[in-house]
């Protein structure tokens, strides 16, 4: 039976914060678990560039989330300021947030995440408890994303760029084309989206 952990770095998805948000983590996850279950997570499967990692477009479960943007707002008080990877940022009020138009969600098999924490993106004492807190949960797979979005799919230019300084895997088999028309994309969505924030 599927078990999920939340991973660090989907863990707001869960518990609120910055980004996208379950709002009914029961009927999430066993859709989810359906789509986890009839996935092969090996090198076979053409959609798969490394082992145990897999990407869920999940249309049947976009009304378990809220958004995880919306559209910029001129008010200061439509902002909130909270400390997202190391830094103080400003974000959209949750509030503001449109309708989720898609959901995808990045799901690891055990042993993927725990590999993954291996990675040059994770600082060790992050990597030390999750290590500790996913053996300890008896969960199979790990949940590193929930991607509730609205408007083109794109990257943010910050995970873009984090994916390619070693933040994800695949991030190395991509092409110079693809690696380019990502970094359009990135910049255009990021003109006229925000993230927001509980």
């Amino acid at each position: 039976m599927t078990k999920f952990f939340p991973g660090y770095t989907a863990r707001s998805a869960y518990e609120g914060g910055v980004g996208s948000r379950i709002v009914d983590v029961e009927a999430f996850e066993a859709s989810l678990s359906g789509a986890v279950e009839a996935f092969d997570f090996s090198t076979e499967n053409p959609h798969v560039r490394t082992e145990g990692q897999g990407f869920f477009p999940l249309s049947e479960a976009v009304g378990f989330v809220s958004a995880g943007v919306g559209h910029p707002v001129d008010s200061d008080d439509a902002y909130v300021i909270r400390e997202w990877r190391g830094k103080r940022k400003a974000f959209l009020l949750r509030e503001h947030a449109v309708k989720a138009e898609t959901l995808a969600v990045v799901v690891y098999t055990g042993p993927a995440f725990l590999a993954a924490l291996n990675g040059p993106d994770t600082p060790e004492a992050v990597a030390a408890t999750e290590r500790e807190a996913f053996l300890a949960s008896g969960a199979t797979h790990a949940v590193v994303a929930v991607l509730a979005g609205a408007g083109p799919e794109a990257l943010s230019p910050g995970r873009l760029v984090s994916n390619l300084a070693g933040g994800n895997a695949d991030a190395l088999t991509w092409t110079a084309d693809e690696i380019r028309q990502k970094a359009t994309e990135a910049e255009a969505y990021s003109n006229e989206w925000e993230v927001v924030s509980d």
